[in-house]
C-alpha cells in the first residue's frame, strides 16, 4: 500500500514539474516582469497592460503610463473588453488597455516581423478575446502576432466643450484612436523583449478596424509606428456630413462638441465631473449614437483624409487594402425598388439618377447590383481612391484585392445572387474558418492558406510575393489590376470601375461649397 501512495505521489510531482518547466522564462518589459505560458511552439501572453486603466478621472482622456508593478505579472488569461452594449468573450470593463502576443521567437534577438490586429465592430463593439482573432495560425508562419483594445462608443469617441478645455491641443474625442497609437508605442518599447522587430511592424484591420489603419495612416501622431498597413473593409476618404451615411461617417470637432452637450443632457448631468462619475451601464450609449465614431479634430485626424493624401500628407508605407463582393447585403438593403429609388434620391441628390443606373434593380427586386451601390460608397470606392492617391504621391507600393469566395448558388436557393458578406475575410485571415457558413466550398482551407501566405509575406517583405503563391501584381493608375480571392487567387480588372467614377464624380462634388450645403 506504502509502495502504490509512494508511486502515485511520485507521478503527480512529476507531473507538476512537467508543467512549469512548460512555463517560459518571464519577460522583462519596461514595467515589469510578465509571465505567459507555451502552448504548441509558440509562446503566448494574454492580458498585458500597454496604459492605464481609463476610468474615474482618467475617463474621456488620452492614455496615461502603466503604473510599474513588483514580481512577476501572470498574463495568461484574456482581460476584459472595452465597455459596450454587447457580451464579448471575456466580459467587459472600461478597464480595458491590454493586449496579447503570440510569438514563435526562440529567444530575444529573433528579430521577426509584427502583425497588430485592430478589431472591428462599428467603433462601438469590439475585443481581442473573439475566437476568430487568436493569433497562433499566423503566428506559425514566422510573425509575432499582437491584437491590442481600445476605448469603443462614447466612452472612446464623445467630444465636448469642457473636454475639449480641459486638454492641452484643445481637442476632444478619438480617444480609440489614442488608446492604438499607445499601443504601437508600447510596441515599439517592447517588442525586442519578444524577439520581435520593432522596424519591422504592420498593423492591419477588418471593418472599423480597416478605417482606424486608414486613419493611423493619415494620423502624424502614429508617424514611425508602424511600417506596413493592411487594411480589410476599410478606409475612411469621404468628406464629412452632420448627417452621416455609410462612407461619410466623420464630423467636424464643433459639430461633435454639440452632440456631446446633448449626450450630457441625455445622461441627466449637470457637469463633466457629474458625467465622470456616473456607472458606464447609466450612460445613454449606443451603436448609431452620436458620439461614437472618430471625428476631424484637428489634431489626431487633421483634415478630410482625401485633402490629406492629395496634399501627399500622410505616413507613406506600403498597403495591401480591398474589401468583400456583398459587403452591401450588411447595411439593411431596401426591400423594394422604390425604397430602393426613394434612398438614392435622399443621399446622392442630383447623382442619383446616374448612380441608379450604374447600379440598377431589377423590375421587383434590390438585386446585387443595387447592393454594390452600398458596397462601394462604404468601402469599394475609398478602397479605390486610396489605391489611386497612394500610387500618384508615392512610391510606396499598393496591392489591392477583390474578396469573392461562395459557391454558385442555384437559381432556387434563398442565397442565389449573394456574394461574400461583410466580415467573411476575417476568417480566412486568420485561419479560423467556419465550416457551417452557407458560403463554404471545398477550396476554403487552400484559399485560406493562400491569405495567410500573402499577409505574412507582406508583413516580413512589405510585399505578398514569397513561399510560391501565385504572383500580386502593384497596383498601377495606367494598368488597375486587383487580385481576386475567388476559389483561388488571380489578377483581374477594378471591380464595376466604371460605376465607381460616377460615385467619384459625386465625392468630389461633395467637397465643392454647393455639394457642402446641399449635405447640411
Amino acid at each position: 500500500m506504502r509502495k502504490k501512495i509512494g508511486y502515485a505521489i511520485l507521478v503527480w510531482l512529476l507531473a507538476i514539474n512537467c508543467v512549469f518547466s512548460q512555463q517560459p522564462t518571464p519577460v522583462k518589459v519596461k514595467d515589469g516582469l510578465l509571465q505567459g505560458y507555451l502552448e504548441d511552439g509558440l509562446t503566448i501572453y494574454k492580458g498585458i497592460p500597454f496604459a492605464a486603466p481609463p476610468v474615474g478621472d482618467l475617463r474621456w482622456r488620452a492614455p496615461q503610463p502603466v503604473a510599474k508593478w513588483e514580481g512577476v505579472k501572470n498574463v495568461t488569461q484574456f482581460a476584459p473588453a472595452p465597455f459596450q452594449g454587447g457580451n464579448p468573450p471575456s466580459g467587459k470593463s472600461e478597464d480595458c488597455l491590454y493586449l496579447n502576443i503570440w510569438s514563435p521567437a526562440k529567444k530575444a534577438t529573433d528579430n521577426l516581423p509584427v502583425l497588430v490586429w485592430i478589431y472591428g465592430g462599428g467603433f462601438s463593439f469590439g475585443a481581442t478575446s473573439e475566437p476568430t482573432y487568436t493569433g497562433e495560425n499566423l503566428a506559425k508562419k514566422g510573425v509575432i502576432l499582437v491584437s491590442i483594445a481600445y476605448r469603443v462608443g462614447q466612452l472612446g469617441f464623445l467630444a465636448h466643450p469642457e473636454l475639449s478645455a480641459e486638454n492641452t491641443h484643445h481637442v476632444s474625442g478619438n480617444y480609440g484612436l489614442l488608446d492604438m497609437i499607445a499601443g504601437l508605442q508600447w510596441i515599439q518599447q517592447n517588442i525586442k523583449a519578444f524577439g520581435g522587430n520593432p522596424n519591422k511592424v504592420t498593423i492591419f484591420g477588418e471593418s472599423a478596424g480597416g478605417i482606424a489603419v486608414s486613419m493611423l495612416c493619415a494620423s502624424p501622431l502614429a508617424k514611425g509606428l508602424f511600417h506596413g498597413a493592411i487594411s480589410q473593409s476599410g478606409g475612411s476618404f469621404g468628406p464629412y456630413r452632420s448627417t452621416t451615411y455609410p462612407g461619410e461617417n466623420l464630423k467636424t470637432l464643433s459639430f461633435a462638441e454639440k452632440q456631446g452637450l446633448e449626450f450630457m443632457e441625455k445622461a441627466g448631468a449637470h457637469s463633466l465631473a457629474e458625467l465622470r462619475k456616473m456607472p458606464a451601464d447609466k450612460l445613454p450609449m449606443g451603436f448609431g449614437m452620436p458620439g461614437a465614431w472618430p471625428i476631424i479634430d484637428g489634431y489626431v485626424i487633421p483634415d478630410d483624409q482625401h485633402t490629406l493624401y492629395q496634399k501627399g500628407q500622410y505616413n507613406q508605407t506600403p498597403i495591401l487594402i480591398g474589401y468583400n463582393s456583398d459587403e452591401g447585403a450588411s447595411f439593411s438593403p431596401p426591400k423594394t425598388p422604390q425604397e430602393y429609388h426613394d434612398g438614392v434620391k435622399k443621399r446622392y441628390g442630383k447623382f442619383a439618377d446616374d448612380l441608379i443606373k450604374a447600379y440598377p434593380v431589377g423590375d421587383a427586386s434590390v438585386p446585387k447590383t443595387a447592393r454594390d451601390l452600398a458596397r462601394d460608397a462604404a468601402f469599394g470606392w475609398h478602397t479605390w481612391s486610396w489605391a489611386r492617391l497612394q500610387v500618384q504621391n508615392s512610391k510606396s507600393k499598393v496591392y489591392y484585392y477583390y474578396f469573392d469566395q461562395h459557391p454558385d448558388f442555384p437559381a432556387d436557393s434563398p442565397r442565389y445572387g449573394y456574394g461574400s458578406p461583410h466580415g467573411q475575410d476575417v476568417g480566412f485571415v486568420f485561419g479560423h474558418l467556419n465550416a457551417s457558413s452557407p458560403n463554404s466550398t471545398p477550396t476554403d482551407a487552400a484559399l485560406s492558406e493562400t491569405i495567410m501566405n500573402y499577409w505574412t509575406n507582406f508583413a516580413k517583405y512589405g510585399n505578398p510575393n514569397a513561399n510560391g503563391v501565385p504572383e500580386w501584381e502593384p497596383f498601377d493608375n495606367n494598368k488597375p489590376r486587383v487580385m481576386y480571392f475567388q476559389q483561388k487567387a488571380v489578377m483581374g480588372n477594378v471591380p464595376s470601375e466604371s460605376a465607381l467614377k460616377i460615385l467619384d464624380s459625386y465625392f468630389e462634388w461633395r467637397r465643392t461649397p454647393e455639394g457642402k450645403e446641399w449635405a447640411k
